[in-house]
């Protein structure tokens, strides 16, 4: 979707301008319009256009100033600037502001229309290709979460570090505990826990094992942390988890 911020401060103008800018935009697109400087940085910080028409001449703060500002925050927005006077150190300070195109005034409709037109063209193209890497990106991710969640499930009995399982998948350990959180919805330690537990559970129904020795089997290096996980996810310990699936096997207590 394409957004538009259109700054004038003459309703003719303005006016003359929305209607150009309306007729090439798609139902899905908006169209927003300020009449100041400050108000433009206001309602970029709102509506985040990825195109700016903005004139110079406005109350509060002029259009260049006012395009300092919101280049802060929206760096990759398409400008076309207009003016009403040919002052080069207008033309230095677009240029320094990476403005697509300076317009003098007046402006007639079909030279608007067409810089305009390809201008949007340009933000259409970028949005696709834009589109097209989140995409491509998401689907590496995908990937790369699904194997390493494979290398977990064949892994999860041994000590098995954040660090060694992203380096499995070739990716930077903080970076890889970000997307696993996000693509999966739990940390990689919530995650590598559970499995542990549900191993330990089915080591507790079928073994007389004591806790250290199934603590050890579920990769546990700590039979006190081992203890503490149990507790967290069963909310009881092993012991207690042993004794009543042994008094629930034979029905009574």
């Amino acid at each position: 979707m394409s957004v538009v911020l259109i700054v004038e401060d003459e309703l003719l103008e303005l006016e003359f301008l929305k209607s150009i800018v309306v007729e090439e935009l798609l139902p899905t697109d908006k169209v927003v319009t300020c009449e100041s400087g400050i108000q433009a940085v206001k309602m970029a910080k709102q509506y985040r256009p990825n195109i700016i028409v903005m004139d110079i001449l406005i109350p509060e703060i002029d259009g260049l100033e006012a395009l300092h500002e919101i280049k802060k925050f929206l760096p990759q927005a398409c400008v076309i600037i207009l003016s009403a006077c040919s002052d080069f150190s207008y033309a230095q300070t677009a240029i320094r502001l990476r403005v697509q195109e300076y317009l003098l005034k007046p402006i007639k409709p079909s030279v608007f229309k067409q810089v305009f037109r390809d201008l949007l063209t340009t933000v259409t193209e970028n949005q696709v290709d834009t589109d097209e890497e989140i995409t491509e990106q998401d689907t590496n991710y995908i990937y790369l979460i699904e194997k390493s969640l494979n290398y977990i499930h064949e892994n999860f009995k041994q000590k098995l570090t954040l660090q060694l399982v992203s380096s499995n998948v070739f990716l930077n350990p903080q970076y890889f505990s970000r997307i696993f959180k996000k693509e999966v919805g739990v940390t990689y330690i919530e995650y590598v826990n559970k499995l542990k537990i549900e191993y330990a559970c089915k080591l507790l129904e079928t073994t007389d094992y004591p806790a250290y020795r199934i603590s050890s089997e579920c990769g546990f290096t700590d039979p006190s942390y081992f203890n503490r996980v149990f507790v967290q996810q069963m909310n009881m310990p092993p012991k207690a988890y042993r004794r009543k699936h042994m008094c629930n096997s034979k029905d009574k207590c």
